[in-house]
């Protein structure tokens, strides 16, 4: 007689046919909601609803406390150009806030608050964060005070288009859902440690949200606070990616795909006075290889301004190498 197939068998036959038996859906539940309270519970006190006034409109998002003596995390978006800022916590207390700096090119801003001591978040590593591991994330979404959403990690590593037009590199995709008004809050892990600032969602989809990796905010807080900024470098060019022709790799011995066609060059810039010219090709930039503006951007970091870098191109079907010194943007 042949065996009934086991996905027919209800739970106790199973466990008589020596499977293992299910888990206790009760217990699961009261761990995950153990989990998401204890993580609530830490990380709430430090969350700020964040009124912020402009020239001409009113705005308003979330942020959260990271040092104790009122150091905020927030978006850039949130804060940019603002005149004046009001942090209101979950125990009703309310504070003027000032920008420290901010960066558009990553979305992040730190301000700071003025008064007492402030109950802090703490900052975790997303080194360490997991596809599918629980993610919590706490905000103001259409000022709806400290509503809190849980969901999982979807996605790591993805690259998301800054309001600046520059690309946030290692960016964390989340279904914890977020909304108009989340922007600056904090997603955070089981432990309620912060592994991101939430960033974005995508209009029209569900459960597509997104967040600055934390270890990618650390990097931007220490320039922020240092010196107000992110220093980047600039060339003075504007450019397009472009498909690079199969048989101008092969000759020129490339690994490029792509490359990027100089549309126009800024008089007196750097790349002007290397003399860069409208409709090279640059495939190369320091050494590395150029197969999209995007990798140009990447590759402009504060230690490049001032130092003589060189740029390989391509113009008139000959191979040119020009030396470039980046200045600051």
């Amino acid at each position: 007689m042949e065996p009934v197939p086991q996905f027919l068998l209800d739970e106790s036959e199973r466990g008589a046919a020596g499977m293992r038996p299910a888990p206790d859906d009760g217990r699961l539940l009261d761990a995950y909601s153990a989990a998401v309270v204890g993580a609530v519970d830490a990380v709430a006190p430090s969350v700020a609803h964040l009124e912020v006034t402009f020239n001409r409109r009113r705005g308003s998002g979330s942020g959260f406390a990271f040092t104790p003596d009122g150091l905020l995390l927030t978006n850039s978006h949130v804060v940019h150009g603002a005149r004046g800022i009001r942090a209101t916590f979950a125990d009703g207390s309310s504070r003027e806030a000032d920008l420290v700096g901010d960066d558009p090119d990553t979305d992040i801003a730190v301000i700071r608050l003025g008064g007492a001591a402030t109950p802090a978040a703490v900052l975790g590593s997303s080194r360490e964060v997991r596809v599918g591991q629980l993610a919590i994330a706490i905000g103001n979404p259409y000022g709806f005070q400290h509503t809190v959403t849980a969901g999982v990690v979807s996605a790591l590593g993805r690259s998301l288009r800054a309001q600046s037009g520059r690309l946030i590199d290692d960016v964390l995709q989340t279904d914890a859902a977020l909304n108009p008004g989340n922007s600056g809050g904090p997603l955070v892990d089981s432990r309620g440690a912060v592994i991101g600032v939430n960033t974005a969602i995508i209009p029209g989809a569900q459960g597509i949200c997104f967040a600055t990796a934390i270890d990618t905010v650390k990097a931007v807080v220490v320039q922020l606070l240092r010196d107000g900024r992110v220093r980047r470098g600039f060339l003075g060019i504007a450019g397009a990616t472009v498909p690079l022709a199969r048989r101008l790799a092969r000759h020129f011995e490339l690994d490029n795909a792509r490359a990027v066609r100089v549309e126009s060059v800024e008089a007196g810039g750097p790349a002007a006075a290397a003399g860069v010219a409208p409709g090279d090709l640059i495939v190369r930039f320091g050494g590395e290889a150029v197969n999209g503006i995007d990798d140009v951007h990447r590759l402009l970091t504060a230690a490049r301004i001032g130092a003589p870098s060189v740029l390989t191109v391509l113009r008139a079907a000959q191979q040119r190498e020009l030396a470039v010194v980046p200045a600051e943007r």
